[in-house]
Order: structure tokens, then sequence, then C-alpha cells
């Protein structure tokens, strides 16, 4: 199995005003899930944060502090790639009430 270079993958998308990712709200896209963060559980390896397409996942004095749900699409990576192990993990996956 061969993989394309990235020059040459077909565009998916254009943007027409690079750095404005901020500007644009995707958290209207959940669709029945959201995470739900407990920071006592946390060990703030940061794959969330590393790992979330939206980078939804706050951060403050080099922790995990929260989610930012105006920019998270709940698609439950930040909670997939959470190695917490032995304990409750941080970031679960629960119904979202609207």
């Amino acid at each position: 199995m061969s993989h394309e270079a990235w020059n040459e993958l077909k565009p998916g998308t254009i943007i027409e005003d690079p750095g404005s990712a901020s500007n644009h709200f995707t958290g209207h896209y959940r669709k029945g899930l959201k995470p739900e963060f407990n920071e006592l559980n946390c060990i703030h390896c940061f794959f969330c944060w590393v790992f979330c397409p939206e980078n939804a996942i706050m951060t403050e004095a080099e922790k995990i502090s929260g989610i930012n749900y105006d920019y998270c699409k709940g698609c439950g990576i930040c909670a997939n790639e959470c190695p917490v192990e032995n304990k409750p993990k941080p970031l679960i996956m629960i119904k979202e009430v609207i």
C-alpha cells in the first residue's frame, strides 16, 4: 500500500482567510455527545490537546483546564487518546442535553 506525499493530495477545501479559525465557531456541529472533563483525574499529559482536531482543549498554567464547547465537535478523540487507566478517566463522553 502506497501513500501519497502531502503535495500530491487532492485539495479538500479553500481557506480564503488563513489564520481565522478562531473566528469560526464549530461547536454547533456536535450531535449528541460531548466530552466532560474532571481535572482531579487528569495527569496533564496533553495527549488530548495534541490530538484534538479543533484545538478545543483549554490550558492554563501548563495544565489542562477544560473544554471550549464553542469549538468542540464532540468527536471523542480526546477521550479515546487519554492514557489514564487505573482510575476514572478525566475525559469521558456524555450525552449532551440541548
